[in-house]
């Protein structure tokens, strides 16, 4: 996920630090909302009880959410030891075949328009730091910029959203269990068009799209999900009630 950098470095402190994991919230959020409702909605749809609801929700909501939040940390990971592995590349390029990356160098800013004593000039100042000459290569030949966020907080955040997002449509469920509501699978209905609706005006950040927009996109990714899984449980369920006559 990539951000504007101004938008990034205009807050400081440590809203500043955790605005660029805004995206992972996000997604992780609709990840965890969009599923549980349609476990909720699958599971009414074959006619399940509150008891049943809670135990496949609450599997799905662990489970499903735990490998949602692997799978973002290994990819930040891959993506990082990626970078390394042709950081070190360059490294060796440079070390050992000077003129080479040289001339790489001075044909990428001859493409950018420099020519003539300004050409050698910033081909010189570029190759007199191994360092800097290694991250203009990574970036203007491999066209690789380095991830700067952890890995460990990509994957704990999506978690976190996960779980919290995820947790809406199950709401209800818990406290008719409790204590015994008329209709919870309305009120998760209800429940779960709110944290839509949140998590899609989150996502117009970092969309720049328009709130109304992102809601709306949000609002309906859920309702034909929840959709799908509800005639699906109903038609799995006259399924096996055929069979078992």
């Amino acid at each position: 996920m990539k951000y504007k950098e101004h938008d990034i470095h205009k807050r400081g402190g440590l809203f500043g630090r955790y605005e660029a994991y805004l995206g992972e919230f996000v997604y992780g959020g609709i990840d965890g909302c969009v599923t549980t409702f349609a476990v909720v909605a699958g599971a009414m749809g074959a006619g399940l009880n509150s008891s049943i609801i809670l135990i496949l929700g609450f599997a799905n909501l662990l489970a499903d959410g735990f490998a949602m939040s692997v799978g973002a940390y290994l990819s930040a990971k891959s993506e990082k030891d990626n970078f390394q592995k042709h950081k070190q590349i360059e490294y060796w390029e440079v070390d050992n075949l000077p003129e080479k990356e040289t001339q790489e160098i001075r044909d990428i800013y001859r493409s950018k328009g420099f020519e003539g004593e300004l050409l050698e000039e910033v081909v010189s100042v570029i190759t007199s730091n191994k360092d800097r000459w290694v991250n203009v290569m990574m970036k203007e030949e491999l066209e690789m910029i380095e991830e700067d966020r952890s890995p460990f907080y990509i994957g704990l955040i999506t978690y976190i959203s996960f779980l919290l997002i995820g947790i809406v449509p199950l709401t209800s469920y818990v406290v008719d269990f409790s204590v015994g509501i008329s209709d919870p699978f309305l009120i998760s209905v209800i429940l779960t068009a709110c944290g839509f609706i949140v998590i899609g005006a989150m996502k117009s950040l970092v969309t720049n799209t328009s709130y109304l927009r992102s809601i709306a996109e949000t609002l309906l990714l859920g309702a034909i999900a929840a959709l799908v899984s509800y005639y699906v449980g109903d038609l799995l369920e006259h399924i096996v009630r055929s069979k078992s006559i």
